[in-house]
């Protein structure tokens, strides 16, 4: 099997408002007609976004069809490690990186420099195709 990849909220985004190259568009639409992956902080994150009080309805069913990792005891250790050897890292992204590292998962996310730094992470930038 090939390898799987972990969706980040900014690719849910850019990709539900036609905001991404046509290369990085076609690239996370096979990912989402195959193995749709993300982090229950990406589902937070998503459907707590300010711009989508008009799209709610929609944006909850096509997260509907991720499959949505839980924050369970493997991932907040992973996510502490993070946090403690990368000083800046934000929360929400020491959970998503966690959650990648936890499941062998490439990380697909516009926000590279975010994560540049984590050396055992895999990154993808859907927009740079």
């Amino acid at each position: 099997m090939g390898q799987r990849h972990l969706i980040d909220s900014n690719v849910i985004i850019d990709y539900t408002a036609l905001r991404m190259p046509e290369n990085g568009s076609d690239f996370v639409e096979q990912i989402f007609n195959s193995d749709f992956l993300i982090s229950v902080v990406v589902k937070i994150e998503v459907l707590g976004f300010d711009d989508l009080p008009n799209k709610l309805m929609g944006m909850e069913e096509f997260i509907g069809l991720a499959s949505v990792f839980p924050l369970d005891e493997p991932i907040t250790r992973q996510a502490i490690i993070l946090r403690r050897k990368y000083k800046k890292l934000k929360l929400g992204d020491a959970i998503i990186a966690a959650t990648a590292l936890i499941h062998d998962l490439v990380l697909v996310t516009r926000n590279f420099s975010d994560f540049k730094n984590i050396a055992s992470l895999q990154v993808v930038d859907p927009h740079k195709l």
